[in-house]
């Protein structure tokens, strides 16, 4: 009994810490202009919605609905083309015997944890000179750079986990190497295509350093990049209100995104975790 209060407190702890960065983003994107002047209020005084109005129909509409086009699109994009390579190199990585297979894995892990920053000044002077400056496939190529890499090392886990004599029996039957991957090991290793297809999503969607240096104008900016252009109603007042709408908005497809595929998430994560 008393272990499961102390894991019950435990939860309701690491809850309230997850939370509560939130919920008080979520009482800033309520309040008035005033109540950020005053300061030192959770609560809005008034509640209103003019922050809301202010991103979807106000002053910062253009800034903030073109983004939103912007991030939907390159994201999604990136993320298919993501799996969809990232499948193909994990069955190989799984399925073959070849040199320097430990090194694709290493080499795929290290590049996941490679520090963006370093790489953004080079980036920058390169697409300017070949025009991807500011373009959507000026950003798809670096999320690929930042998806397909742990989308590999994960997706190389489900594969380990699929027997190999189910392949073989589908080849026996008559399929192809091809046929046999496409029928008996893709559907079986599904679970693990949406865990990976949807960290590869949360990866590009949250992105804010290749937003910010690889693009000038709303032709390709993501909403990480536009909040941070957004302005008050004056010189003098800060623009909390309306980053705070946004940030709750562009948070509601991730929350949506859980909530309906937790199950097949927890599938996923667990699988991977276990070794046959």
């Amino acid at each position: 009994m008393k272990r499961k209060i102390g894991w019950a407190v435990i939860t309701i702890l690491v809850l309230v810490y997850a939370l509560f960065p939130v919920l008080s983003i979520l009482m800033n994107s309520f309040k008035s202009s005033g109540d950020f002047t005053e300061g030192g209020q959770f609560l809005p005084r008034t509640w209103s919605t003019e922050n809301y109005q202010m991103i979807f129909f106000g002053d910062a509409k253009d800034l903030f609905l073109p983004a939103l086009r912007n991030s939907l699109g390159i994201t999604l994009i990136a993320t298919v083309i993501a799996v969809v390579l990232a499948t193909l190199c994990a069955y190989a990585v799984a399925r073959l015997d070849f040199p320097g297979k430990r090194i694709v894995l290493g080499a795929a892990l290290a590049i996941s944890i490679f520090p963006v920053i370093s790489i953004v000044t080079p980036l920058f002077n390169l697409w300017r000179q070949i025009g991807l400056y500011d373009t959507w496939l000026g950003l798809i190529i670096p999320y690929l750079s930042l998806t397909l890499p742990i989308s590999i090392y994960t997706l190389s886990a489900f594969f380990q986990q699929i027997p190999w004599e189910l392949e073989q029996a589908a080849q026996v039957d008559g399929a192809t190497p091809f046929q046999a991957f496409r029928k008996v090991i893709v559907p079986l290793a599904l679970p693990g295509v949406f865990t990976t297809a949807i960290i590869a999503f949360f990866i590009a969607w949250n992105d804010f350093v290749y937003g910010i240096s690889l693009t000038s104008t709303s032709a390709a900016r993501p909403v990480p990049a536009a909040l941070a252009f957004f302005t008050g109603a004056s010189q003098f007042e800060e623009p909390a209100g309306a980053i705070s709408a946004a940030a709750i908005i562009v948070t509601i497809p991730v929350v949506i995104i859980v909530m309906l595929f937790q199950r097949q998430i927890v599938s996923g994560l667990t699988q991977g975790a276990v070794k046959g």
